[in-house]
């Protein structure tokens, strides 16, 4: 006899492989401000490296390098006191006046200025100078430039000197250009001079005198006039 087996009725589940949606309508477009503010926010960082990277090159650009040499020079070169109507001296060892320079005005220069040495320049300079036995020598000219000690002085512009040799001859010397090393007892000029010394007259383009030899030294075409002689 065959057996038969029920089983009861087992309740309906669903399943689903997925649903299907149905696409609404788009959504509405953003407004443009609010679309120009999110773009700002993302390119903002690399906007900001753009802007510091051209100001840096600006600034490069147009900083002014160091001013030339010859401006700081010039500002340099110019004098650090003036003084009017004065008089210089220097006195020797043994207390006795061995140099005096006067003049309209004096201007200092310090050391350095202008590439040069420590100076002053006098206008209408009139300088007196002792030798060691006591002769005397004066000289003048438009312009000079002096050491501070006033050991070396340049004359120039109607540069003339009057002072007398061992014998106390007189002896005069007239050029646009002379220099004096008062110490070393030394004249010399690469200009035109013209020398007068007792009866003599001579004119050379140029001279070199040396008071402790006694030489005096012409340079270039001379011409003398010798009591009254002309050669």
């Amino acid at each position: 006899m065959p057996a038969e087996l029920h089983l009861p009725d087992l309740p309906e589940v669903p399943i689903s492989l997925g649903s299907t949606r149905v696409p609404g309508p788009p959504p509405p477009p953003m407004p443009w401000p609010l679309r120009l503010r999110e773009a700002l926010a993302a390119y903002l960082p690399l906007l900001l490296m753009g802007a510091l990277a051209l100001a840096s090159w600006w600034l490069v650009r147009n900083t002014p390098g160091a001013a030339p040499a010859a401006s700081i020079q010039a500002v340099r070169d110019e004098p650090d006191y003036t003084m009017r109507r004065f008089v210089v001296q220097r006195f020797g060892a043994d207390g006795l006046l061995k140099v005096q320079l006067e003049g309209l005005e004096l201007r200092h220069y310090a050391d350095g200025a202008g590439g040069g040495a420590e100076r002053i320049e006098i206008d209408q300079v009139e300088l007196r100078a002792w030798t060691d036995d006591g002769r005397l020598t004066t000289a003048s000219a438009r312009r000079g430039v002096a050491s501070v000690d006033a050991r070396v002085v340049t004359l120039a512009g109607g540069a003339q000197l009057h002072g007398s040799d061992e014998a106390g001859q007189a002896v005069e010397v007239r050029s646009e250009f002379l220099e004096a090393r008062l110490d070393e007892g030394i004249v010399r000029t690469d200009q035109p001079v013209q020398v007068v010394h007792g009866t003599q007259q001579l004119s050379a383009a140029g001279l070199v005198y040396e008071r402790d030899r006694g030489r005096l030294r012409f340079d270039g075409p001379v011409r003398a006039r010798l009591a009254g002689v002309r050669r």
